[in-house]
């Protein structure tokens, strides 16, 4: 096989079922590296080891030693206008080649104007000339770090006016022109579903099920009229429904938990770990093999 075919088939191969895992945090570095617990594989921040050295790398490395890691980034502002940061990719391919990740995911936003990172994920219309520059930006990043990139839906409080297609029609002709792959956050959905008023499953139902290579399962702060995603809480009953849901029309897929405040002790989370994993062998088990 020649390298340039070798380059296409890694680049078009849907990734490995990872089986269910958790977002890497540094309250738990010693209890990892202690104990083994029972966790498939861990997403990290790509943004937390983006360093020439130091600590967070050496944990990491010994982690990556004994799990299969993803990375998982909040800067790219893939949909961003301002011209590519290629400083940051490739710190960021650097790290992809230091450990060796399953995939390389962020978020389909944009996070800062005027060279500045405004430390959040802001939406876009969903138009089709914007489509048609994420499409562009998603291949000069995938052709710069040689590997296809998994996007992620975020949540949303405000929408634009003058969108010409759904989120989640937007994210498929995305998937479909670019070659990327897809993060489905269930959390995400269920809150953009409620900010905005629309049902999740037609989000759900919308999205190409042989695209998506990973799901989220996060908690939110339920404000009333509103939801904040805020990943501070234990998943809610009606995510973990929705989950089910995503399950049935999207079969086995790499499943994690992520906490990124108010993070408690290891062994609560691994209850919400194997809590995805049992209800995922309950679920594909009821489906007839594909």
């Amino acid at each position: 096989m020649s390298a340039a075919l070798a380059d296409r088939t890694a680049r078009t191969a849907k990734p490995p079922f990872l089986g269910f895992g958790l977002g890497l945090r540094h309250q738990h570095y010693d209890e990892i590296l202690g104990g083994n617990p029972p966790i498939d594989w861990f997403e990290v921040i790509s943004e937390n080891y983006m360093l020439p050295g130091g600590q967070p790398l050496r944990v990491l490395d010994r982690i990556r030693e004994c799990y299969p890691v993803v990375m998982h980034g909040v800067s790219l502002s893939i949909a961003s206008t301002a011209s590519p940061n290629f400083d940051y990719l490739q710190a960021l391919k650097d790290l992809a080649r230091r450990v060796e990740p399953q995939w390389v995911s962020d978020h389909l936003c944009w996070t800062g104007v005027h060279g500045k990172n405004l430390h959040d994920l802001l939406p876009i219309p969903y138009t089709g000339e914007a489509l048609d520059h994420v499409v562009s930006r998603v291949q000069l990043v995938q052709d710069f770090l040689g590997r296809a990139i998994v996007l992620e839906n975020v949540s949303t409080y405000v929408q634009f006016s003058n969108s010409e297609m759904t989120e989640w029609e937007f994210l498929s002709e995305l998937s479909r022109r670019s070659g990327c792959w897809l993060l489905f956050d269930v959390n995400n959905v269920y809150v953009s579903a409620f900010n905005h008023g629309y049902d999740p499953h037609t989000f759900l139902n919308g999205i190409p099920a042989d695209r998506v290579v990973q799901f989220h399962m996060a908690g939110h702060s339920h404000m009333g009229t509103h939801i904040i995603d805020t990943h501070d809480h234990p998943v809610c009953e009606d995510v973990w429904d929705l989950y089910v849901a995503a399950l049935r029309r999207f079969g086995r897929v790499s499943t994690m938990i992520e906490r990124d405040d108010n993070i408690p002790p290891l062994d609560e989370l691994l209850v919400e770990v194997n809590r995805t994993r049992e209800i995922a062998e309950q679920v594909l088990a009821d489906q007839p093999a594909a």
